[in-house]
């Protein structure tokens, strides 16, 4: 049983699943409308009463999490949490509150979530899809093949910010509605041509927001009672005409969601004329099943993240057979330092993968070049968090280490650390078939013991042993080594 937690800048909502005959059946759900990105100041950041609200949510939603066996917890956070500039400041007391790590994806790797959720929810693996997806920050657009994302983009353009400045107050008027429609619009022009040249055979909206439109649209009959254009712009008129949010009184929406439906009906409109789409379907899928589907594949050995570290190798030209002796050698190496977290074996094997990316940059450099791509490179399935650790690990290859300070104040990952510093001496010197005879030790210190004769046969090897010395004498780490 797996359990996804999305912080939403709407609503926070939680999703237990248990996949059962290739479906993943909803055992729980819980929601609670925070509307997080409503406590964002002029600064971009959180108010305390913001956050206190937050906490006594994942306080709430902590003590649902522990009414059941859970094999996997995944908690996302998106967009407010992205932009807001106290984000890094808050995080540690949200997931104290929660009790779990908390992932703050990008825009893209939510667009990727939320495809995968819709995917699963229709089953069928073929067919163009455009998936379209409104939140209280931003929206993200999705176009794919089957099972294969095409385009992803996220756009910053959501219900808050759209509601907040063109219907201030509850206020709806035509030209405040044509004024936030072409704002949205603007949103979208750049890549509306990339979405046409793909095209599609159906056009799902997944958010909470898009089903309240179709709730509304169906239940009072408006235009033709299902999501297509035409009746979009008749619940536009309708709100116009109300010409106040509070004057809306339809059933198939709250009262107090009136002006996040408005604000992404606006978003709606926009995007469906920028693109030219004629018509849609809501759907009941998205972020959280999308999780729950990423949690059961990770389980099942189909990491997305392992397809992601291929296609960043094959798109920066990466040596790949360098790259799997420098992976193997690191680990080897790894192994014999006892490492406790198990999480940094998988940090590590993905950083030796990267290592010499940055040699499409310049050979001058390499590794600083990247360290910059493994952290700013769109890798999907990663986070932030898991990028900037990479990065950090692949700029610890060689040379100076006072620039990576911030990990070899962690055990485990100082000896990811020396286990790629090491790794990628080893394998330029061509030492594959004798890293098993050499003794590693790292506790306090650095302790290197090789057989007899085994540096003459390496004579390169005791150069670079040299410079490493030096390197982590410099950090107040000894290093020695004896035969």
């Amino acid at each position: 049983m797996y359990a996804a937690v999305d912080l939403g800048s709407n609503s926070f909502r939680l999703h237990i699943g248990e996949p059962i005959a290739g479906q993943i059946h909803i055992v729980r759900t819980a929601r609670d409308p925070i509307r997080l990105a409503a406590g964002l100041g002029p600064d971009n950041a959180l108010s305390e009463a913001a956050v206190e609200t937050a906490l006594r949510t994942l306080r709430d939603f902590s003590g649902i999490l522990r009414q059941f066996r859970l094999d996997a917890v995944r908690v996302v956070a998106t967009n407010t949490m992205r932009v807001a500039t106290n984000a890094q400041a808050v995080l540690p007391r949200l997931e104290e509150a929660i009790g779990h790590p908390i992932e703050i994806i990008s825009g893209e790797e939510e667009g990727r979530l939320i495809y995968m959720g819709v995917a699963r929810a229709l089953g069928r693996r073929t067919g163009r899809r455009l998936v379209i997806d409104i939140g209280g920050g931003s929206t993200e657009v999705i176009a794919a093949d089957g099972d294969d994302i095409r385009i992803v983009e996220s756009f910053s353009t959501g219900t808050h910010p759209q509601s907040a400045t063109y219907f201030r107050g509850g206020h709806i008027s035509a030209d405040a509605f044509e004024t936030a429609v072409n704002a949205a619009r603007a949103q979208f022009e750049d890549l509306a041509g990339q979405y046409r040249q793909h095209g599609w055979d159906a056009v799902y909206g997944s958010s909470g927001t898009m089903r309240a439109i179709s709730e509304v649209i169906s239940r009072n009959r408006i235009g033709d009672g299902t999501m297509s254009l035409a009746s979009l712009l008749a619940l536009r008129d309708k709100l116009v005409e109300l010409g106040h949010v509070d004057a809306f009184d339809l059933p198939g929406v709250k009262r107090e969601r009136v002006i996040v439906m408005t604000g992404g009906l606006s978003i709606l409109i926009g995007v469906m004329q920028e693109l030219g789409v004629a018509a849609m379907t809501a759907i009941n899928a998205g972020l959280r099943l999308g999780v729950l589907s990423d949690l059961e594949l990770r389980a099942n050995r189909h990491d997305r993240r392992d397809l992601a570290i291929q296609d960043c190798m094959r798109r920066f030209g990466v040596d790949a057979q360098r790259a799997a002796r420098t992976a193997a050698i690191a680990k080897t190496l790894f192994d014999k330092l006892a490492p406790q977290d198990e999480a940094v074996v998988h940090h590590l094997l993905r950083s030796a993968m990267l290592h010499e990316v940055g040699q499409a940059v310049s050979h001058t450099g390499a590794h600083k070049h990247a360290a910059y791509i493994v952290e700013h490179a769109d890798l999907p399935g990663f986070t932030a968090r898991e990028q900037r650790l990479m990065s950090l690990i692949v700029l610890g290859q060689k040379g100076n280490l006072r620039k990576v300070r911030e990990v070899l104040g962690v055990p485990d990952l100082a000896k990811a650390v020396l286990a790629l510093r090491l790794a990628a001496v080893f394998m330029h010197a061509r030492v594959d078939g004798d890293v098993d005879a050499v003794r590693l030790r790292m506790k306090g210190r650095i302790d290197i013991e090789t057989p007899r004769g085994w540096l003459r046969q390496h004579p390169t090897v005791a150069a670079w042993f040299e410079k490493e010395a030096d390197a982590w004498n410099d950090v107040g780490v000894p290093f020695s080594v004896t035969t």
